[in-house]
């Protein structure tokens, strides 16, 4: 069995909140200085930095995770993840159709640019991606589900976009196995004061800016024999789903 430290919410520069100096590449390298082997790259309704990170992170030697932070309807984040690049992306497709799309302005929210693998700037998204989409949360899981991907609440410890600040409680539907907590110390109170004990807690930082991605401290334990980076994903996605 093996440590593998994790943070599954990174943004890149396409995110409109995020640095333009978080490229994929500069991503993957900070990555490495702060200890961590599996990282998720979940900007904003999208995934299409998703190949570059792909390819920055096969550079750096760390096992990348394709995600988007999806906007529901309500206005509350979820992460979703695929163990598959090719699964993303084919939800990032579905996702754009349920888009709202109302023109990015650039002086107040920020660029949004996709790169390519050596952190070029291959294009722009010219329509905002941090509003909220059509999509409602209780179809949520349905929905990523029919790309093989898993989804939990982001951040639910805090008041902007979580489940709990816009709803008032933790609905019993739609089911999830898995939340995500901002801050370690809050783990135990929002496990006992919503009733969390059945859920799986990931931890993550939710870093729009390099500087924001923490040190290693939360990981999974895996059997990694024989040893591949599509073998852990695999482990990893049949632990977030136990």
């Amino acid at each position: 069995m093996n440590r593998y430290y994790y943070d599954f919410h990174l943004h890149s520069c396409l995110s409109p909140c995020g640095d333009d100096d978080s490229t994929p590449n500069n991503i993957a390298g900070m990555a490495t200085l702060c200890g961590l082997n599996v990282i998720a790259l979940t900007d904003h309704n999208t995934c299409k930095n998703c190949p570059a990170f792909f390819e920055a992170c096969k550079r750096y030697g760390v096992i990348p995770v394709a995600g988007m932070e999806l906007t529901t309807s309500e206005d509350i984040h979820v992460v979703c993840l695929f163990e598959n690049l090719e699964d993303a992306m084919a939800f990032d497709e579905a996702v754009d159709a349920r888009r709202i799309k109302i023109k990015n302005k650039k002086e107040i929210f920020g660029n949004q640019f996709i790169t390519d693998g050596e952190d070029n700037v291959i294009g722009e998204d010219e329509y905002l991606l941090s509003n909220a989409t059509t999509v409602s949360l209780e179809e949520v899981p349905a929905f990523v589900a029919q790309f093989g991907g898993i989804c939990y609440p982001a951040h639910i410890d805090r008041q902007a976009n979580g489940i709990i600040s816009v709803l008032g409680t933790f609905p019993e539907t739609p089911h999830f196995d898995v939340v995500e907590i901002n801050r370690r110390e809050k783990v135990a109170e929002y496990v006992a004061k919503y009733h969390l004990e059945d859920k799986k807690v990931v931890i993550s930082s939710d870093a729009h800016y390099l500087e924001n991605m923490r040190d290693k401290e939360n990981y999974f334990e895996i059997d990694d024999e024989p040893y591949s980076s599509a073998l852990v994903r695999k482990k990893i996605f049949e632990q977030l789903r136990m």
